[in-house]
This record gives structure tokens, sequence and C-alpha cells, in this order.
């Protein structure tokens, strides 16, 4: 079968490689229908920081069909279609025992500790399986991951009835943050991001309000007597780091929710004086299923965000095009030969 493997910083290889072997217990083969490129799969291609083991099929996000089911599996058989949990984790660590999966001491995930779905079949273990309806589009099937990345990172905000927030980045966090908020929360959603064409897109779909990050640009929007206290980064941007903590008004929150390239040094009295509130967002706690539930509701959005589909063989080449900020869109998904809708 094909696969798309990663060997090194740079080294993204599609090649042919045996189907997966005999299943442990506890292990489902499936068949992948549809796949995402992640923000941190192209981090981890350009810099390593991740790769434990070499070389490994890359891929976290994706949807497929259950094929066979290893000794001990109970409710997955054959013919079952569901989404993959991107988490690999212990279960056994003290976060893991309080129901903090997304904070285990040694977690992992898939495409890195253990191959992922950038290929025709994979073998996972069955407690990283989620079903959905047969009747559900892969495509959307396949975003539900970062859905459940979203929906977190604007549940740790606790974002008060009625008050605005302002998410950085269109991306696909920031763009499906935007969404859920559509959906979930009655305050205006403020957009911004140096990418037009995306700020634009997420705009039409959520009907959020594009902004810039400055003041001005947000008192134009709010007025005086609205301040502006919550904001989620979805960039990892340093500078944007900077210019959200100098906008956000005291008594405020902002999430961390993107990838970091460079360090941020703060003067931790900015957070102090005026009560701003820094959170870290991670993953997922216990969304996927909840989030697998709302995704057909969530489908004519969704479609309109994806940005591009392709095959396997062209995957090195998306991820030179997605690192050089050539996307209109938001999720550029890899669809498989064979399977159809």
């Amino acid at each position: 079968m094909k696969a798309a493997r990663l060997y090194a910083a740079g080294d993204l290889r599609v090649e042919e490689i045996s189907l997966p072997g005999e299943l442990e217990p506890g292990w489902v083969r499936l068949k992948v229908a549809a796949a995402g490129i992640c923000g941190s799969d192209l981090h981890n291609f350009r810099t390593g920081q991740w790769i434990s083991r070499s070389p490994s099929t890359a891929g976290h996000e994706f949807a497929g069909v259950i094929t066979a089911v290893g000794e001990g599996v109970a409710g997955f058989s054959p013919g079952d279609p569901a989404v993959a949990d991107s988490r690999f984790w212990c279960g056994a660590c003290p976060n893991c025992r309080a129901g903090r999966k997304n904070v285990c001491e040694t977690l992992g995930f898939v495409g890195e500790v253990c191959d992922g779905g950038f290929a025709e079949e994979v073998a996972l273990p069955a407690r990283l399986l989620v079903s959905h309806d047969p009747a559900l589009d892969p495509r959307i099937a396949a975003m539900a991951e970062p859905v459940a990345v979203a929906l977190h990172a604007i549940r740790r905000l606790n974002i008060p009835r009625g008050e605005p927030i302002l998410i950085v980045g269109c991306g696909p966090i920031g763009g499906f943050a935007a969404l859920l908020l559509s959906r979930l929360h009655d305050g205006l959603v403020l957009v911004a991001d140096r990418n037009e064409a995306r700020v634009k897109l997420v705009a039409e779909v959520t009907g959020a309000h594009p902004v810039t990050l400055d003041k001005g640009s947000v008192a134009a929007l709010l007025g005086d007597s609205r301040p502006l206290r919550h904001a989620l980064d979805a960039t990892g941007s340093v500078p944007a780091i900077r210019a959200l903590i100098d906008l956000l008004a005291g008594g405020g929150t902002l999430g961390l929710v993107g990838i970091a390239h460079q360090r941020l040094d703060l003067d931790p009295n900015l957070l102090v004086e005026r009560e701003i509130s820094l959170v870290g967002c991670h993953v997922y706690a216990d969304e996927l299923a909840e989030v697998v539930g709302l995704l057909p509701s969530l489908q004519p959005q969704l479609l309109r965000l994806i940005d591009e589909e392709i095959g396997i063989d062209d995957i090195p080449a998306a991820y030179r095009r997605l690192l050089s900020g050539q996307s209109a869109g938001l999720k550029t998904l890899i669809r498989m030969t064979g399977l159809s809708r």
C-alpha cells in the first residue's frame, strides 16, 4: 500500500509499504477514507521536534472503515465507520487516572509514536476510535479531531455570556473556533489574520467580524462601552501574543492554542496588574465524541472551509504549499483511492 512517511526534518516520502500485520490484542485495522493535514504535521516536518521513530507514517486527523478487529475488542466490528483520536496516552499516570489524558505524562500522538493515517490502511488501539454515522461524509468525519481541539480551546476560555471574543489566526483551529462560537456563544466574534482571503472566508461562513490587531480597529466595532476581555491565539506568533496582551482590557483571558516557534519575553506584572489570565489549551479532553455528534449539523459550513482535496502522492507538494502560506481555505484533505462519495 502507499503511505507518506516522515524520515527526518524536511524528509517526507511517499512509498509502497506492507499492509499492517497481525493485530495485537485490543487493536483494530482501519481502511482510511480521508485524512487532514494539520499545522503540527507541518511543524514536525519543518523542525523534526516530535520525531521519536523513523520512519513513521504521518497523519493524526483521519477517518475510515474498520476492516478487522483483534482479540478482546468490544464495541467495534468490521464495516463500522470510525474517527481516530490523535492522542496516544498511557492510561496509568496520575493525569490519565484523573481523566486528563490530554496532559498524560508520556503523551504521544498517532503519526509519531505509532503509524498514522496518511496511508491506505492503519492499525490502532480500539480505544482510540469513535464510531460515527455511516451517512456522514468521510471528509467531514476527518475534521472531527481539529474541531474537537477548537471546542476544547473555547471552553478553556470560559467566556461569559454576551462578551465579545477575538480569535487571531484563521487557519483550521481558529476558523473552527469561530464556527463553533457562532453556534454556541451569544456575543460578537471577531477574527484577525494577515491572510486576507482566509479571514474573509471565515467571516462569510461564520458571521464573524474581521478586525486588525490594534485598539482602534477593535474599538470601531465594539465602541468605547464594550471592552474586549477575551481572545484566543491560534497562530503561535509571539508578536501576535504580545499584541493581544496589550489589546485586552483588565480582567480578561488569553487562550493559547497555536504552536509557537519562539520564546515569549513577558513581564508578569502585566498579567498581575491587569488581572489577565493566560490559559494553555492542549488538544482536547472528552470533546471528540461530542464533536462527532455535532458534525452533521456543521457539514455545510465545514465543506466551504475545505481548501483542497488531494491524493497520497500529492502530500509532499501540499506540505510545501501550506508552509509557504499559499492557501485560501482552511483544511487540505487527502482522499484515499478506491473509496467513493
